[in-house]
């Protein structure tokens, strides 16, 4: 039996479980067969190579453990007052050890004359130091164990331990499993890559990562296992990659011609910067290779990634090809449908808007013009992907803020070309870290706006706490005076009786109250609004009819209004980084000077300081995104979770940067060296890859 064929065994069937056990370990831990037990790594380690003497005992901070015999056992108190207090004596003192819950097993179990182990953290009370709730061992069975050295934690729960699994239990059946696998965790990645990068071999550092003899063993084998997730999940994504270059021709875009010239030559408005002629010029690359195009267009809010996705549908234009631009929201694709349509208006190009809110008539409309090819460009909603929706010849697709939509519906937009495979820019306003891109979005090629337009001005960001509200409506009131816009937004749009926030509807009495009608003229605008008021609502904005915007997050994407200068975020410490700057980049789209205003009570986590700090400090989108990976970790960054591969047990993203780049590097060599990993030198490789895919569908021709 191969090692990969044995990791799927039921866990049930590991010694020391059972069907019981095995039942809980898969409700509470998601954990059902030996390769998921393996994986649950200890979340800390704690030294257990030193014992200390109980005179020693001074600081209730660290993790210690002492030896000692029990010489007096008492249970004291009644029913929730109860608890199980042994004396523990060593030759410099005593010190008592105290368990409020599982009494009856630890009465049974601790019997005074005999000598044991307490591992624990003292709790100091009035000057007295005593252990609540020690892990407790016999000293004999202590030895024989062998479990000095470095001691993995686990993670359990409540009904994990009444079952006798807290982390000392799930350590006991750890030991057991890594047993039963001896001499079966074999080698399969490249005997010159294991030489060349040192590598602990496989099987030892599936047993150093759970039972490290001490730091350096551990540091070994989390490097080895760290390397080996992620060379995995490169490999896949490179092999995906080119399996799509070599099975999926894309159409061949060879001419770029009238429609792009004549734009590009009169109709522009503006000086595009290095950044978006960078980018156009490597979109261009791809649609003439002959390979499908799968790109990644990152450009923080602002950066023009429209103009640029809209120049590239006149070269599909030019090649007589249709395109189709697909949003999240209806707002943000009308304000698409609206920036294009002016673009173009003196252009020879018909451009159609289709949505939710399309009529019946419309649409047929639409569809036939769509058919028949006299409709060149289509920007509309996740109505795209309707069965009735057909294009005489597709050949580019763009799809914004790709993160809002799953895999499986980019999947039905991308089918609708009849003949070829179109090419495909995805694109996004949050920025992604270097290393999760690599990580995440490995089979993509990737394109960067790092600049802004000219003519932007960097948007000023403060902090202000909420005992300086009046100074600030005075502040706003100033830029109302010269003729500018501001939003304020808030967190929650109902009261909650937990959080202590600023909510909508009190926020907008309270804006009623400061800016009076009719001397000022104010919106308001959340998701539990209807989509006609909610448009409503938005265009009175958008016309200047109302100064101020009072709303949620529902403007995070979608509203650009350049004469909008004020952007005030209320119990901003409720924000997530990312969030912050996308609310940041509603305003700043104008030539003149833009404020952010941070508003917060005083009382503020670490994280929340952090936050509100980094924001101050930068408007870089992808140092702010380093930021919020750090904090908050590759699994909650928007975008990520639907991708199905930030499935990491062990690397952080965050912190094992150089591991991603080796993995990245060594991944690339392998997949140029053989593509179809053909050499013996290749076979378990290629094995353990084909055994461990977890994809149970085929996307690797889309985003």
């Amino acid at each position: 039996m191969s090692s990969n064929n044995i990791l799927e065994t039921p866990i049930e069937f590991l010694k020391g479980v059972g069907p019981q056990r095995a039942q809980l370990l898969k409700t509470e831990l998601n954990i059902s067969n030996f390769e998921e037990l393996l994986q649950h790594f200890p979340f800390r380690y704690v030294d257990r190579s030193k014992f200390y003497n109980i005179a020693e005992v001074i600081d209730a901070v660290a993790f210690i453990q002492i030896k000692g015999l029990i010489i007096k056992t008492e249970t004291i108190g009644e029913k929730r007052a109860k608890r199980f207090v042994a004396t523990l004596k060593d030759h410099t003192g005593t010190i008592e050890l105290v368990w409020f819950q599982g009494l009856k097993w630890v009465s049974e179990f601790v019997k005074a004359g005999q000598q044991y182990v307490a591992f624990g953290k003292p709790t100091d009370f009035k000057g007295k130091f005593s252990f609540s709730h020690p892990e407790i061992e016999l000293y004999e069975h202590y030895i024989q164990l062998g479990t000095d050295g470095l001691h993995g934690i686990y993670s359990s729960t409540e009904r994990l331990k009444n079952y006798g699994l807290d982390s000392k239990g799930i350590l006991k059946i750890m030991r057991l499993l890594l047993n039963q696998l001896e001499g079966q965790l074999t080698e399969f990645l490249p005997l010159s890559l294991v030489q060349e990068n040192n590598f602990v071999a496989r099987e030892l550092a599936w047993k150093n990562i759970h039972i490290p003899a001490n730091a350096n063993d551990l540091k070994e084998a989390e490097f080895r296992l760290k390397f080996e997730e992620l060379f995995i999940i490169q490999m896949r994504l490179l092999k995906i990659k080119t399996k799509r270059n070599l099975s999926y021709k894309g159409m061949v875009f060879e001419k770029v011609g009238a429609h792009f010239n004549k734009f590009y030559n009169e109709y522009l408005p503006y000086q595009l910067t290095g950044a978006q002629k960078r980018v156009i010029k490597e979109i261009r690359g791809d649609m003439g290779s002959g390979k499908q195009m799968n790109r990644l267009l990152q450009g923080d809010v602002g950066s023009g990634k429209t103009v640029v996705a809209m120049i590239c549908m006149l070269i599909a234009l030019d090649n007589d090809y249709q395109s189709c631009l697909m949003a999240p929201t209806e707002i943000l694709a009308n304000q698409h449908y609206t920036t294009i349509n002016e673009l173009l208006k003196d252009m020879p190009v018909k451009v159609g808007l289709l949505t939710g809110s399309t009529g019946k008539k419309q649409r047929a409309v639409l569809f036939e013009a769509l058919l028949n090819g006299d409709l060149h460009l289509l920007i509309g909603t996740h109505a795209l992907i309707e069965e009735k929706v057909q294009f005489k010849n597709l050949g580019f697709v763009v799809i914004d803020e790709q993160h809002r939509f799953g895999v499986e519906q980019r999947s039905k937009l991308w089918s609708k070309s009849q003949q070829y495979v179109p090419h495909v820019l995805v694109m996004t306003a949050t920025p992604i870290p270097r290393t999760l891109a690599m990580t995440v979005y490995g089979d993509l090629d990737i394109s960067i706006i790092d600049e802004l337009p000219p003519g932007r001005k960097p948007i000023l960001t403060v902090h202000r706490f909420d005992d300086k509200r009046l100074d600030v409506y005075e502040f706003i009131r100033g830029q109302i005076a010269l003729g500018r816009q501001a939003y304020i937004v808030y967190p929650l749009i109902e009261e909650s009786e937990k959080l202590d926030y600023k909510n909508l509807e009190e926020g907008y009495d309270m804006v009623l109250y400061q800016f009076p009608i009719p001397q000022y003229q104010i919106s308001i605008v959340h998701g539990k609004m209807k989509a006609k008021t909610k448009d409503w609502e938005m265009q009175r904005f958008v016309n200047g009819t109302t100064q101020i915007m009072v709303a949620t997050t529902v403007i995070e994407v979608g509203v650009n209004v350049p004469n909008a200068s004020i952007m005030l975020i209320e119990s901003v410490e409720r924000f997530g980084l990312s969030q912050l700057h996308q609310l940041r980049g509603r305003v700043g789209r104008g030539a003149e000077q833009s404020y952010c205003i941070l508003m917060s009570s005083h009382k503020l986590s670490k994280e929340a300081r952090l936050r509100i700090d980094t924001m101050v400090r930068t408007n870089d989108g992808f140092e702010i995104a380093e930021v919020d990976l750090k904090l908050r970790g590759p699994g909650n960054i928007e975008g990520t979770q639907q991708s199905g591969l930030v499935d990491l047990k062990l690397t952080n993203i965050a912190q094992d940067q150089e591991i991603i780049e080796l993995a990245r590097n060594a991944a690339y060599y392998f997949i140029e060296k053989d593509p179809d990993l053909q050499l013996p030198e290749h076979a378990q490789l290629l094995q353990h890859l084909r055994q461990n895919s977890k994809s149970k569908s085929n996307w690797s021709r889309i985003s």
